[in-house]
């Protein structure tokens, strides 16, 4: 099948069944790509950081990242407005309804039902980014040996997490100058 047209429909996938934003949409990013063999995981975890680095959305992003990789600038026009293409057609339909139907049993138990399936995704990709960002390149963490596992971790890249996240809750940087540092302190450390 043509590049253009596998690119179309994983995206459009992508797009259509994903709630939550950005991060919701990791587990299954992360499924087409492996699926299709487009990017391994380790390209898979730097388009995360390039996507949350550069403006716009973080699906949007990914899409034209991938598309790029793939084939070029046509392919990534193809991957972007196909991820988009769902929450535009979506939010067309919802915009002329939702307000009348916002308070039905049937709208309001079907959020209520998503949300926590949002938290799950979100938590995946959580899981899936700390795994790469947070142990050393090929490692595999065996919780039965104590020593391998100690092994496994990349402290610097602890210290620069607890760092980030004492600078967000404690005294609430804003993120840019958070992103800014860490990088600025990834270079200097490795």
């Amino acid at each position: 099948m043509n590049i253009y047209i596998r690119l179309f429909l994983s995206f459009f996938k992508i797009g259509a069944f994903t709630f939550g934003g950005g991060y919701a949409m990791i587990p299954l990013i992360r499924q087409e790509l492996e699926t299709n063999g487009w990017l391994s995981v380790q390209e898979f975890v730097d388009i995360i950081a390039i996507a949350e680095m550069t403006p716009g959305p973080f699906a949007v992003n990914s899409a034209t990242f991938v598309g790029i990789k793939m084939s070029g600038l046509g392919a990534a026009a193809v991957a972007t407005i196909a991820v988009a293409l769902p929450s535009f057609i979506t939010i067309i339909i919802v915009s002329k309804f939702f307000f009348q139907f916002q308070e039905h049993w049937l709208v309001k138990g079907m959020l209520y039902g998503i949300r926590p399936v949002v938290a799950g995704l979100i938590a995946t990709a959580a899981v899936l980014i700390g795994q790469s960002a947070l142990l050393k390149t090929g490692t595999v963490i065996n919780v039965i040996d104590l020593k391998s596992m100690l092994n496994s971790i990349d402290f610097k890249a602890v210290i620069i997490l607890l760092g980030s996240l004492i600078a967000t809750v404690k005294f609430k940087v804003h993120p840019i100058l958070i992103i800014v540092l860490a990088g600025a302190v990834g270079v200097f450390i490795y």
